[in-house]
């Protein structure tokens, strides 16, 4: 199964140099980062609830700052953890806040160095869209889970920063937003990899900024600003960047600017 996105979305280097980069002042600005990580783990929370879970080994991927690693180190105290992210900046600083996982690996979540049916839960919070081949990551999951196991993640899907991309679309016709798959991809994905699917589900996600300035802050102190085949390159024309906060401005509400994130939320069980 071919992923389309495969061709368009950014190298992972420049993927992993900017969180990497970003680590010190991520959890600053993490907002929705927290809000997805805390519902995907009430989601998992379910499970624990219904005798579905004891993990003896979990791996959290796409680790990050070691958010949902703490999570998962207090809800299961007696099983080691281990935390996963391609941007080696993130697991040291992780590593230097502590993480509640046993072990810190830098690796691709394509190509896990991890032997067959060595865990019990994975989890990972906004990091696969950043994956090319979405298949090649489900099945490199299935292949390190146990029997029973359970792959729990979130990620983003088309929909996302549509105000971002409204605003700049009344300008140019450049990549100024990172492209994100659409939901029939997670979707299509999910049945095809062998593992029983347990939920699908799409939640938008909203926040508010002052201004344009803070907006663009953030996602650049949270490593995700435009990192796309084919963005601008330099710096942006007056005329044009004042044309674009025009365009941005009229959909400002009366909490501030707009940024909605479209969330997926998936769980997928390996039988």
């Amino acid at each position: 199964m071919q992923d389309e996105m495969a061709d368009v979305l950014p190298d992972k280097r420049q993927v992993a140099l900017s969180f990497s980069r970003a680590a010190a002042q991520y959890d600053g600005a993490a907002l929705l980062q927290r809000r997805v990580a805390d519902r995907l783990l009430a989601q998992l929370h379910a499970l624990d609830k219904q005798g579905w879970l004891n993990p003896q080994l979990w791996l959290d991927l796409g680790s990050g700052t070691g958010y949902c690693s703490r999570a998962l180190a207090q809800r299961h105290p007696h099983s080691e953890g281990l935390a996963l992210d391609l941007a080696a900046g993130m697991l040291r600083h992780a590593r230097q806040q502590g993480t509640g996982a046993r072990y810190h690996v830098a690796a691709d979540a394509e190509r896990l160095p991890l032997r067959d049916d060595c865990c019990d839960l994975i989890l990972s919070s906004l990091a696969l869209q950043w994956c090319a081949e979405l298949p090649t990551v489900l099945a490199e999951a299935r292949r390190v889970l146990r029997p029973g196991g359970v792959l729990a993640f979130s990620s983003l899907v088309e929909g996302t920063l549509a105000e971002l991309r409204q605003s700049w679309a009344q300008v140019d016709d450049q990549v100024h937003v990172n492209r994100f798959r659409p939901q029939t991809a997670y979707a299509e994905a999910a049945k095809a990899s062998g593992l029983q699917l347990l939920t699908l589900e799409v939640a938008p996600e909203q926040l508010h900024f002052p201004d344009l300035r803070a907006l663009t802050h953030h996602l650049k102190a949270i490593g995700a600003h435009n990192l796309n085949q084919g963005r601008p390159q330099g710096l942006t024309g007056r005329q044009r960047l004042a044309a674009f906060t025009q365009a941005y401005e009229s959909l400002r509400q009366s909490a501030g600017l707009p940024a909605t994130y479209q969330v997926i939320y998936v769980l997928l069980r390996k039988e």
